[in-house]
Formats: C-alpha cells, sequence, structure tokens
C-alpha cells in the first residue's frame, strides 16, 4: 500500500525526497498518514479537497478485500 500511495503522490509534488508515510496498525484498522513538504500541501489536497478524495478513494478500492479499514490521513 505505500508504494501505491508514494507512487500516486510523487508526480503531484515539486520535493518528492520528503514524502513520508506513518503505518500504524490497530485491532479493526490501519491508519496511513502521508506527510509532504509544506510548500507540496496544496497540491496533493487540491482544489476543494478533490485530489485528496481521489487518492483516498483509489486506496479504498485497492483495500477492499483486505479484512482491516483502511484509512489514509494528509499531515
Amino acid at each position: 500500500m505505500e508504494k501505491l500511495i508514494t507512487s500516486i503522490v510523487k508526480p503531484l509534488v515539486d520535493h518528492p525526497e520528503e514524502i513520508t508515510i506513518r503505518i500504524e496498525k490497530f485491532d479493526s484498522k490501519i491508519l496511513y498518514t502521508l506527510s509532504v513538504h509544506e510548500d507540496d500541501m496544496g497540491k496533493v489536497i487540491g482544489k476543494q479537497g478533490r485530489i485528496a478524495k481521489a487518492i483516498r478513494t483509489v486506496v479504498y478500492a485497492a483495500s477492499a478485500h483486505s479484512a482491516k479499514r483502511v484509512i489514509l490521513e494528509i499531515q
């Protein structure tokens, strides 16, 4: 899942070396926290959050067969 998120976000940002993904596993869910450079935050979120919503949709679809719920948080 990390590779998927990175491959989606990397072309969008100007500082791809500063993409970090933190993973926290719980009983019923997995939380991915995406961090990017401060200047790239607007590019990842997009106008009215459209790009962030699209990224979440792809991640959720990729994890549809997983027993745990996947959550993507962007910081």
